[in-house]
Parts: structure tokens; sequence; C-alpha cells
């Protein structure tokens, strides 16, 4: 048996690095905390600062709503400030920090220095690529509201360009943000960079409370003046600033000092650049596909489709950033050190791991958002101007579409980072193609075929779609992939100590795919009845904000009891069990069997 060639993505170490010897896993020590309890706890850590930063984001989409409507204010703001933010998601969701955090752990282990001077060329190039995107950017601003805005004339496309050359800035320091985040990741330091964004929404919610209070009668487009034009402008992009900035005490303390180095021939970047490559590549495919989709929500005569899609959007990602990125962010880690040493078995079982701990939650929340679509968009966006009008119904509505992708937009998201964690990012790309693709097709056909009062439901729809079809490709590519043997690496000890591991590795991916679907599928007959009962309760309830606050409450109850009575006769328990313990509800369960227990 031969281990295959090093691919075209393999990372060679730089020439100036002697052989290192890759470390052997090995069991905590006593009184140490195991691998398990450690990623947990970060990922604790991690979901706390993200449910943090999320609830501010609603009250920041709240104050949005109040101070800008749900009209061609607020569309056109979304639109110009779109750029900017998609690029950061798509960086902090996939690109940079799934490719620089194993290329920093491999540094650190494989480099003389630790791999100081590797992330110091690293940060500067990115730094320099950085600074030219973001000039680029805002000189074609206008061009980019042509892209986003095709229909757009006169004062409204003005207001786009000009709220553009304000807020596309943020791509810089969006960008630096995410790179001194991931030397902090990839030093197990995870919590400031999820809780910074906090401050970036602390100055949002002042800066549109300000707006309300100059601007409140500035309800159409020819009312703004350019002062309020700069003041949401620049203060905008100024949270962004101090959110970056919030990650230098945490550095400081894990004593990074940063040294600009343009050594970069011979320097072992090539690799790194080459998977940056294919990860802009993905972040291209995946903003045309969202420039697709924004053209065709503008394109409705319905002036609240684009906030409508926007905002329901921003819900369903809430899970996701809550719970799947936290939980995998802090796995990322230990899955690369796992590639390294040849044991793919491992990656796969991390990520099943994941799957498995946090199917409890995105479940519940899955139900929540399909039974409660109405009441959560009314208590998240019923004030202001926003508060009356088709906007909100169309976005309950949207919301209701999108909920039925939620558990695979999450696990295909954890999927995905298997790949990365073996410096693969030419696969994502191949597969985010699929999905986006499958994503603009089916919203073409709901814009094409259903009427301007349901294209954006079926637009929703169409996303859900896309989920099911990504899932179900990335996780049939990985399962291939971990069930394969690994790379080899140039040098001979090294090789022959993959060898070693790869051997004595069971020949699975470790992913337990029907285990994990078939947990899934209990946990939802579970929440169903309550959902079901709060569902018509929440109606009785009516539709003003407090009886929204209310069903919701109550439907959120019911919900969860229904889950905790119905999960052990389902036999989902042991998944159940963790959740009731983070509520502080008495719920004892013994433990699950291992799978691989032999009688």
């Amino acid at each position: 048996m031969a281990l295959r060639p090093i691919p075209a993505q393999g990372y060679p170490a730089p020439p100036a690095a002697p052989p290192a010897a890759l470390p052997q896993q090995r069991e905590p020590a006593k009184g140490e905390p195991s691998e398990e309890a450690v990623t947990g706890r970060n990922g604790l850590i991690m979901a706390l600062g993200t449910l943090s930063s999320r609830g501010l984001g609603f009250v920041r989409a709240a104050m949005l709503g109040a101070a800008l409507g749900s009209g061609d204010i607020a569309s056109t703001f979304n639109v110009a400030n779109t750029l900017p933010n998609i690029v950061f998601v798509m960086l902090i969701g996939g690109a940079l920090s799934s490719i620089f955090v194993p290329e920093l752990v491999k540094a650190a282990k494989t480099h003389k220095d630790g791999g100081v001077a590797y992330t110091d060329r690293l940060l500067t190039l990115c730094g320099i690529a950085l600074v030219v995107l973001t000039l680029v950017a805002v000189l074609a601003a206008p061009l980019l509201v042509s892209v986003y805005g095709p229909t757009w004339t006169g004062a409204q496309r003005d207001l786009a360009v000009a709220l553009a050359r304000f807020l596309l800035p943020e791509i810089l320091f969006y960008g630096f943000f995410t790179l001194l985040g991931q030397v902090l990741n990839a030093r197990g330091r995870f919590a400031a960079m999820m809780w910074a964004p906090a401050l970036n929404n602390v100055v949002a919610i002042g800066v549109f409370a300000l707006y309300l209070g100059i601007g409140g009668e500035a309800r159409h487009i020819d009312k703004v003046t350019p002062g309020q034009t700069m003041l949401l402008g620049i203060g905008t992009t100024l949270g962004v600033v101090i959110q970056a900035l919030g990650l230098l005490p945490s550095l400081r303390a894990a004593k990074f000092r940063y040294t600009p180095r343009f050594d970069w021939r011979g320097a072992g970047l090539s690799a790194p650049i080459r998977a940056a490559s294919w990860a802009l590549l993905l972040v291209v495919v995946t903003q045309l596909a969202f420039t697709a989709i924004t053209a065709l929500t503008t394109s409705v005569s319905n002036k609240s489709a684009n906030y409508a899609y926007a905002n329901a959007y921003q819900l369903f990602v809430v899970p996701q950033g809550v719970i799947t990125i936290s939980l995998v962010t802090a796995i990322l880690p230990q899955m690369s050190r796992a590639a390294t040493e040849g044991n793919l078995t491992k990656i796969g079982t991390d990520l099943a791991g994941v799957m498995r701990n946090s199917a409890a939650m995105i479940i519940p929340a899955m139900v929540l958002f399909a039974a409660f679509s109405a009441q959560i968009t009314q208590v998240a966006y019923g004030y202001g101007h926003a508060k009356d009008g088709i906007g909100l119904t169309l976005t309950g509505e949207a919301l209701l579409a999108f909920a039925f992708g939620l558990p695979f937009f999450c696990a295909q998201y954890g999927l995905a980072r298997g790949f990365y964690a073996m410096s693969d990012a030419r696969t994502p790309f191949w597969l985010t193609a699929v999905a986006s693709g499958t994503n603009v097709f089916f919203s073409w056909l709901a814009w094409l075929l259903l009427s301007d009062r349901w294209s954006v439901v079926g637009m929703a729809a169409a996303q859900s779609i896309a989920c099911v079809v990504s899932m179900t490709v990335t996780g049939i590519a990985l399962s291939r992939r971990l069930s394969s043997l690994p790379a080899a690496p140039e040098n001979p000890e090294d090789r022959a100590r993959v060898l070693r591991t790869a051997m004595r590795a069971p020949a699975d991916s470790g992913l337990d795919g029907r285990r994990v679907f078939g947990l899934h599928v209990g946990l939802l007959l579970a929440c169903l009845p309550g959902a079901l009962v709060g569902h018509f309760l929440a109606g009785a309830l009516g539709s003003s904000w407090i009886g929204s606050f209310l069903g919701l409450g109550l439907g959120s109850l019911l919900t969860l009891a229904s889950l905790f009575v119905l999960a052990k006769p389902l036999g989902v328990a042991g998944a159940v069990a963790p959740l009731a313990r983070k509520l502080r509800i008495p719920y004892p369960t013994a433990p699950e069997p291992s799978r691989r227990r032999r009688r």
C-alpha cells in the first residue's frame, strides 16, 4: 500500500525550516481537561459572544427599521452596505478563517521560530491586498450600485452611490479584523473575535438613534440631506473600525507583536496564496449569486421585497452563527492537527460530534422559525416606520421558507470545514458553485413564475433547496475523501509516521451520517406537537408587538417542553440532556452507548 502523491494544494514547509517531528496525539494528563472539554468550553465562550452580538444586532435592526422604515431608504442603505458585509460574511465564514488557521497551526508546529516570521509575512501580504481591494471598490462604487440596483435612477441612485463610498472602506477593517482574529484562534484564544462585533452594533445603534432624532421626517429619498447621508455612512463604518480595534487587548495578552515583512520569496507563502485564490474565486461565485438575487429582489415592483429578503435572511443565519460557527471554529485547530498527523477519521468523528451536539439546538430553532415566523419578525422588526405594512408580513413569510433549509445550511458549513482542515480550498469552491447555481436558478424561477406578492417567498424557498443540495454533495465528497489515504508529506520521517497513523485508523470516514440524520428526525418529531399547539395559541394572542412577544414566549416554552417530554420515547434523550443542563433543567439520562460497542 502506498500513500497517494501530494496534491496541487498541498503545502510544503519553507526551505529555511528544518524537518520537525509531528506531535502524536496523547491522552490528557491527570487533572488536565480533555480535548472535548476544552472544545466545549471554547465553543460556549464563542456562542455567548456571538449571542450577545446577535442580540445587539436585532436591536440594531430594530433601530434601522425605526429610523429608515422598510421602503426606498431602507432598501438603498441595505444595498449600499451589501458589498462590505457580504465580503465580511465570506471571510469569516470560510475564506480567510478556514484557510489561515490550518496554515498558522502548521507553521507553529514545523517552523523553528514557532511561525512568528511566517505570520508576519502573511499579514503583510494580505494587508496590502486588502488596501488595494478597498481602493478599487471605492472607485467602482457607481458601477457596483448599477449591479445591485439596476433599476434605480435619480435620487435613489445618487443616495446609493454616496452611501456606498462611505461604507465600502469597511472592507479594509473587516479584513484586518478577520486576519488578526485568525492569529488569535490559532493560539487558542477565541473569545475576542466573537465579542468584538458587539462594539460595532453598539456604535450602529447610536448612529441610527441619532439619525432618528435629527432626520425622523426623512421618509423619502429626496428628503435625505447630505449631512444625514454622512451620518449613516461614516457612523456605520466607524463601528467596523472600533470592532477591529477591539482585538488589540487580546493580541497584547497573547504576546503577539507584528513586524512588517516583505521577504516573501521562498518563504512558503505560495501554498496559502494558491488556497486564497480558490477562496477568492469562492467569494466571487457567492457574490455573483448574491448579486443576481439582489437584482431580482430589487426588480420586484413591491418596494419591500429587498427589505423582507434581507431581514429574513439575517434572522435565518442566527442559529448558524451562534451555534454551528462557534463549535466548528473551536475544533478547526484540532482538525488541522489531525490532518497534519494523517488521522483523517478523527476529522470526520469531530464533525459528527459537532453535528450531534448542535442538533438539539438547531432543530428547535428551525421549528420555531417555521411555527412562529410572524411573531419573530414582529418582535425583531416591528418598530417605528417598519411596524406597519406589507414589509413585515413578507419578512415573516420569507423566514418561514428559509426555515426548512436551516439544518442543511448548518451541516454544510461544518462539512466544508473538513476540507479546509486538510488544506483543500479547491473542493469547497466547486461545491459552492453547485450550491450557488442551484440557488440562483430556483430564485429566477420564483421571480419568473410567481406574482410579486409571492416571488420573495419563492426566492427564500430556493435558498432552502440549495442548502439541501449543497449539504448532500458536500457530505458525499467529504466522506469519500476521509475514507481515502492522506496526502504524503515530503519528509521521510513524517511520511512513515503518517502511514502508521493511517494504518491504525478505521477504514471509514467517521461522519456516521445515518446516525446523525436519524437524530435530527427524532428531534424534529419531538418538537412538533408543542410547536403546533403553540402556533394556534400564539395566533389567538394577536399580531401586536406585545401579543407577538407573549405568543413567541409561550410557543417557545411549549416547543421545548414537547422536546424534553418526547425525547426519551423517541430515543434522542442523549442529545437533549446537554441542552437541559445548559438551561438548568433536571433531565437525568443514561449515557448513550457507543456505536462501536461489541458484545
